[in-house]
């Protein structure tokens, strides 16, 4: 009896949630797609005949050098964010947990501001008569103001301060499953602290690196609005190339292949992580 009334509910819960996927994902997703192989009309957006064309556009000198110099920006921030977070979720494991639950709120906090606010009051912060600039004049380390707004290291900074919490949040849920026993038995094995670290550390704790990147690295190209506040129109991202074509060119199809291109780069990271996993995890049976 028990079980026949879970069953409606398991079979409702099962239906919304595919239901869910399929009209706000998928459905969405293949309408990118279609859009992408369609051709530019001024007049309805879009029009037939079906082509390749969008594309082969993308490797274009003028976007190849764009979306060239978007991965070399996304590359840095995940880097900086893996330098950052890495250490910071050790620590952070190592904590008592009510020191744990503390800092875990404080570093949640920011989302319940809108990520578009933050970025301005960052701004403001990189600004020419900003905090930052304004407090090393006060103590003397700097004569005069530094360009720190509508340049390169503005937008990487801005991307690291929006993404680090991504970073740092699947490394901390690997750090609380690394057992201490493990650690111990390296060094009484004879084992220093730098070869535990490379040889047990950094392999056991390599998923929630990879789960780290995957959710810095490609969100890193999209967020156009970074590099449109704190970048100007030299450091640009994908998402701007995107945004633009929609909004201002109104070229739906070409902006629609740059959309499939970052899907596509997604889901050949999920593989790869899917991958990495999955060895990882016969090698510890083994």
């Amino acid at each position: 009896m028990h079980n026949s009334h879970r069953q409606p509910f398991r079979t409702a819960v099962l239906v919304l949630v595919w239901g869910w996927l399929l009209v706000l994902v998928l459905a969405p997703n293949l309408l990118v797609v279609g859009t992408s192989v369609l051709t530019r009309d001024p007049f309805s957006f879009l029009s037939l005949p079906l082509t390749l064309e969008n594309y082969a556009r993308l490797i274009d000198p003028l976007y190849l050098e764009v979306f060239l110099h978007s991965l070399y920006m996304a590359t840095v921030t995940t880097v900086c964010c893996l330098v950052i977070g890495y250490p910071f979720a050790w620590a952070l494991s190592r904590l008592s947990k009510r020191q744990q639950t503390l800092l875990i709120f404080l570093l949640i906090v920011p989302f319940w501001t809108n990520s578009l606010v933050r970025t301005y009051a960052l701004k403001l912060l990189l600004a020419t008569n900003g905090l930052i600039n304004n407090g090393l004049l006060a103590i003397g380390l700097i004569d005069e103001p530094l360009t720190l707004l509508y340049t390169e290291l503005a937008v990487i900074i801005g991307l690291v301060y929006l993404l680090l919490p991504f970073m740092i949040l699947p490394l901390y849920s690997v750090f609380e499953d690394l057992r201490d026993e493990l650690l111990l038995a390296s060094h009484d094995l004879g084992a220093g602290r730098w070869p535990t670290f490379i040889h047990v550390v950094v392999p056991l704790t390599l998923p929630g690196v990879l789960a780290g990147v995957l959710l810095v690295l490609l969100p890193a190209m999209g967020l156009f609005f970074v590099a449109d506040i704190l970048g100007g129109s030299r450091n640009l991202l994908v998402g701007n190339v995107i945004k633009s074509q929609f909004l201002d060119a109104r070229d739906w199809p070409f902006g629609a292949a740059a959309s499939v291109l970052l899907t596509a780069a997604m889901a050949l990271l999920l593989f790869a992580h899917r991958l990495s996993r999955r060895r990882l995890g016969e090698e510890a049976e083994v």
